[in-house]
């Protein structure tokens, strides 16, 4: 049989044996500390001497950090598949994506029964092992709406719901020697998992073959099938033969000794890998990475070389026709089909993306931190995205000084939560699910601004992939330029893969919720904007006004943060804020600053489709004339989210050129959500009059004519020469372009 030319890989077959307890557990840890790939159990739930497998996968995965797990393999009749999926969703969560599904159809029947399964004949077991593994996709596919109905005589859903999703794509292994079964795994296996022990002559090369002519019989290429194989302590050679003659790849090794494990992983193991590389660049072949089935390549869309994907990505790589695509069809209120979602888990492999991105400067690219997004520029359509969720790290380095070290795709209530216990928050916008990465690089107007300031005024660097693909680390004495510009236009010059930001100590805050009397809106404004001008810069609040509604009262529902855990000083400083207007309701409670973020943050996927329009103004102060526009845009019902947040304090304390976020002197950020049908384009612009700038983050708006907005005249000349330097090809281009060149709008 030919070389598959798939990467090798090395795991051990360890027994659950629970005498001593911990011995797997210790031997999944000696595994690990060798450097195996994987670590398997085998499942006989009917065994009194031995764990429950299930249950030993999840204490081992608590107890290592890097092995993938796996049964060996699971005893189907006595697993129900619905259940079953959604465990090992749950593990491969929790896990970081490290879970295998090895099954079975089953085996010692009369053990199988005394423990309440049923007997199965040989062709039902191949039926219910088909029905299973139907079950269990049709779970794990949650990006599919509607109730699952799948499975039949032996195994069935009727109506299940959906998920959750695993954190990657599950690959399911059959453990088969008879050819209806393996005929079974050419149609819908991921893996063929035998066990040498088992095999008589002939039988690997056969079952080799009868999986390759069932694959091509179902329109599957047979590489997409992994070719696993238990084994005992072989040679080199032996282990090299299976690997360049029979199509074996993943080598599981059957010991419960340390010593014989030691010895593969030091002596057989490193011997295998380097003569099999050696073979195979003499017959000129390479290990190929992943194989997409025929769905996804009938998907792929034009314009992206999807085989030049750098090995380092393929395995974590999305394309239209996998599970997980649907995860970037929506952000937070808009649709998107890219053409390729690269996942990098490193910072090495950060860069490798933003290499391919620079090959593929014909298509949209657009760069996900870890969700949310107003403005939907995170998916596209037809483009590249680089998801980089997976820097998620949030790790404080110096208590004293409140230096946190952050990834990307970290979200801000994992920061809030980590920070909390020491008495420390970083002022991050105001919605938990937001990702590091796109605030810390735009702005970030919190909970906190009147009193800390924005949040790129509290990071001390920024380590940044740039548009060659190399790694540079921005702060006040290197790149001090690229410093200056990533902080309020950070799209524009590279992918940030770490920050370092100074948080401040915050303790327990008062949190105060007020629905204010809104029939004189204008008036109201204006009261409002005077008031928060006047408050204690520990006061920092929004206001938020929807359309008008006929028949029904109008009101605003402001929200407010008081940095103290005085009751008596809480309702004191908010007591200017609360007399704006008639209270018609009021909450005031002490919280936590990740309680806060927490009450505005949903877990789950995002669902937005569509295109609805956002559009943001910075105002020095809220005029009456500002305030009588705004009242005419809701009664006219252009807009049916209209929020005003509260700026200004330690905001403008930094100097105006200090970074690239240049409107310091505006007391006030607006943010409005309409549609095209509504007339929002054409209220708002009757507003813009009254503006001195935008922020980013909530502008849907593109051109010259936006960025132009975005920036006073002389911070946008300095972000065309940081352009020029570190981005003059202009590879990102679908954030807010800043042109290298100087274009009329400018």
């Amino acid at each position: 049989m030919p070389d598959y030319g798939h990467p090798l890989r090395f795991g051990t077959f360890i027994t659950p044996v629970n005498a001593p307890a911990d011995q797997p557990v210790r031997l999944a840890q000696l595994s690990e500390e060798l450097g195996y790939d994987l670590v398997t159990f085998q499942d006989h739930p009917y065994q009194p001497a031995f764990h429950d497998t299930w249950t030993l996968l999840t204490w081992v995965a608590a107890r290592t950090e890097r092995i993938q797990l796996a049964g060996n393999v699971l005893n189907l009749p006595l697993r129900q598949p619905a259940v079953l999926a959604r465990s090992a969703a749950s593990l491969d969560l929790l896990s970081g994506g490290r879970v295998n599904l090895g099954i079975g159809a089953g085996g010692f029947w009369d053990a199988i029964e005394a423990m309440g399964g049923d007997r199965l004949t040989p062709g039902q077991a191949v039926d219910a092992l088909e029905q299973a593994v139907e079950v269990i996709r049709g779970i794990w596919d949650a990006d599919t709406r509607g109730p699952l109905r799948a499975g039949g005589e032996h195994h069935h859903v009727t109506g299940a719901k959906r998920g959750p999703a695993p954190a990657h794509e599950i690959p399911i292994w059959i453990g088969a020697l008879k050819p209806r079964m393996l005929r079974l795994i050419g149609r819908a296996g991921d893996g063929w998992l035998p066990s040498m022990s088992y095999l008589q002559p002939g039988d690997l090369q056969r079952g080799m073959t009868t999986i390759d002519e069932a694959a091509q019989a179902a329109g599957r290429d047979p590489r997409e099938i992994t070719r696993l194989l238990n084994i005992g302590a072989l040679g080199v050679d032996e282990i090299v033969r299976l690997a360049l003659e029979d199509g074996v790849s993943v080598f599981i090794v059957a010991a419960d000794d340390p010593r014989t494990l030691e010895h593969m992983a030091r002596d057989v193991i490193p011997a295998v890998r380097q003569q099999v590389e050696a073979e195979r660049a003499a017959r000129g072949t390479a290990a190929v990475g992943r194989i997409r089935n025929q769905v996804a390549l009938a998907r792929r869309m034009p314009g992206i070389a999807y085989d030049d994907v750098p090995a380092s990505l393929v395995e974590t790589a999305v394309e239209p026709g996998n599970r997980g695509y649907g995860r970037y069809t929506s952000s937070y209120l808009r649709g998107g089909a890219p053409g390729l979602v690269l996942r990098p888990q490193t910072v090495e492999q950060v860069q490798d993306a933003v290499v391919f991105a620079g090959a593929h400067r014909d298509v949209p690219l657009g760069l996900l931190s870890a969700g949310h997004g107003i403005s939907g520029r995170s998916v596209n359509h037809g483009g590249l995205v680089v998801d980089v969720s997976a820097l998620n790290e949030v790790t404080l380095l110096d208590e004293d000084s409140g230096l946190v070290r952050l990834g990307p795709g970290a979200r801000w209530i994992d920061v809030a939560r980590t920070l909390a216990p020491h008495g420390l928050a970083i002022s991050s916008g105001d919605y938990g699910g937001v990702g590091v990465g796109g605030l810390a690089t735009a702005g970030g107007i919190g909970w906190f601004a009147r009193e800390h300031g924005l949040t790129i005024d509290h990071v001390r660097c920024v380590d940044v992939a740039l548009a060659d693909g190399s790694l540079v680390r921005a702060s006040a004495t290197e790149h001090p330029d690229l410093f200056w510009g990533m902080r309020g236009a950070g799209a524009n010059f590279g992918v940030a893969v770490s920050f370092e930001i100074e948080a401040s100590r915050v303790g327990q805050v008062g949190f105060a919720q007020l629905v204010l009397d809104a029939s004189d809106l204008p008036d109201l404004l204006v009261r409002w904007g005077s008031a928060i001008e006047s408050a204690h810069r520990s006061v920092t609040g929004t206001l938020i006004l929807g359309a008008a509604r006929a028949g029904a009262p109008r009101y605003a529902q402001a929200m407010l943060v008081v940095d103290s855990d005085d009751p008596d000083t809480i309702v004191e400083r908010l007591g200017g804020v609360a007399q704006v207007a008639p209270l018609l309701d009021q909450s005031v409670v002490l919280a936590r600053y990740d309680e806060i973020m927490g009450a505005f943050h949903q877990e789950g996927p995002q669902r937005g489709q569509g295109e609805p329009l956002s559009h943001s103004g910075l105002a020095r102060y809220l005029t009456p004339e500002l305030a009588e526009q705004t009242a005419a845009l809701l009664d006219a019902g252009a807009s049916y989210f209209f929020q005003i947040r509260a700026v200004g304090g330690a905001v403008a304390d930094v100097a105006s050129d200090a970074t690239a976020y240049g409107w310091r002197d505006a007391g006030f950020s607006v943010a409005a959500f309409g549609t095209t049908a509504s007339g929002f384009d054409t209220w708002w612009r009757r507003l813009e009059p009254h503006f001195e700038g935008m922020y980013l983050s909530f502008e849907s708006a593109e051109g010259p004519d936006v960025v132009a907005r975005a920036f006073p005249p002389a911070h946008l000349a300095r972000l065309r020469e940081v352009k020029r330097r570190y981005d003059p090809s202009g590879l990102f281009r679908d954030n807010f372009f800043i042109s290298p060149g100087v274009d009329a709008a400018a």
